[in-house]
């Protein structure tokens, strides 16, 4: 593709993470860019190969891959906002939406490789099909063994996309697959949202911020278990040493509370209501709990600029979350951990 046809050329870059690039089922490097009205908008980025005036996509086979050259690419960010003609009031203001857009996409995208990674392993002692069991119309035979290898890695599948033939895939009956016309970019995000939400028994088309809310739920037991291991041990007690009560990492939250002897818990994080409405997170602040809430919300700011303290609350099912006595009201920082460590932590939790 030519340089200048592209969408946001000779926009300034000021951030730079993956996302998921439905039809090829693999990653493409978004750009942060900053508009002439002063917006902030994530673009596809596009990478200059040796070819004069034509620019090529930048992508890549998986998130780790992604996600790796990502933050080398932020590391880098040669644009230096200090050189705007701009207030200093509206320079940091720019620094803080750039750093709270980067914050936001990590961890969507590092939550649902995490979920993608529990799915895959919560059906790993699963019956594979074998070949000859797959049944398939005569004329997509040429398709056998790729939706096989699909399978064999994720056998809870009931839509599959190919993307090396650009075919949906139904399961319409028991070992029975059939074609499906529909090959749209939608189609096929739903297949990649159906990886992650079938293999916990949930349907890849429902509504996608309520399933992902749903399978924090159903992870929070395991995540109770993150509690008994060594490493996780030491690092609270490194961390309550240092006065650190609330630590975030990915969508769970590390609580700690020494009256009535509670100790350390785990409790649910929830953003998505808080950033679908156009706000944004902070990486900083205090949570300011008045209830015993299983879910925690992040300090954020209203569109307005108005500066919301984080608060902790219960599940729209669970019903009111029993309130604490003014006197045990707390006010807590909180730090946000990588998303990586996530990764690693629910990697060392075993299946009987």
């Amino acid at each position: 593709m030519r340089l200048n046809r592209l969408p946001g050329y000779g926009l300034t870059e000021l951030a730079f993470w993956p996302q998921p690039w439905y039809e090829r089922s693999s990653w493409w490097m978004y750009s942060l860019k900053l508009r002439t009205d002063g917006t902030l908008v994530w673009y596809r980025r596009y990478v200059d190969r040796g070819m004069p005036g034509r620019a090529f996509v930048d992508n890549y086979d998986d998130y780790a891959e992604a996600r790796k050259a990502a933050v080398e690419l932020n590391k880098n960010v040669d644009f230096d906002i200090d050189k705007l003609s701009q207030s200093l009031k509206e320079k940091e203001s720019l620094r803080l939406k750039v750093e709270k857009a980067l914050t936001a996409k990590t961890r969507l995208m590092d939550e649902e490789q995490m979920m993608l990674k529990e799915a895959v392993k919560r059906h790993v002692n699963d019956l594979r099909i074998p070949s000859e069991e797959l049944i398939l119309k005569p004329e997509n035979e040429n398709i056998r063994q790729s939706l096989l290898d699909t399978l064999n890695e994720m056998p809870y599948l009931r839509y599959v996309f190919l993307p090396n033939f650009k075919v949906c895939l139904r399961l319409v009956d028991h070992n029975t697959w059939e074609w499906s016309n529909n090959i749209t970019s939608k189609a096929a995000k739903i297949c990649y949202q159906e990886c992650i939400a079938r293999g916990f028994g949930l349907p890849g088309g429902a509504h996608w911020g309520k399933t992902k809310s749903a399978i924090r739920s159903m992870l929070l037991p395991r995540a109770n278990q993150l509690l008994q291991l060594a490493s996780v041990k030491r690092m609270l007690d490194e961390a309550k040493s240092s006065g650190k009560k609330v630590l975030v990492l990915g969508c769970y939250v590390f609580w700690y509370e020494d009256k009535n002897q509670v100790g350390w818990s785990v409790k649910e994080i929830n953003d998505s209501e808080i950033t679908s409405k156009g706000n944004a997170i902070w990486k900083a602040g205090t949570i300011i709990s008045k209830n015993h809430g299983r879910i925690v919300v992040l300090p954020y700011t209203k569109e307005n600029g108005e500066y919301v303290k984080g608060y902790t609350k219960n599940a729209p099912n669970d019903g009111k979350a029993l309130p604490r006595h003014k006197d045990e009201y707390l006010e807590l920082p909180f730090e946000i951990l990588d998303g990586d460590l996530m990764f690693g932590l629910f990697g060392e939790l075993n299946y009987e």
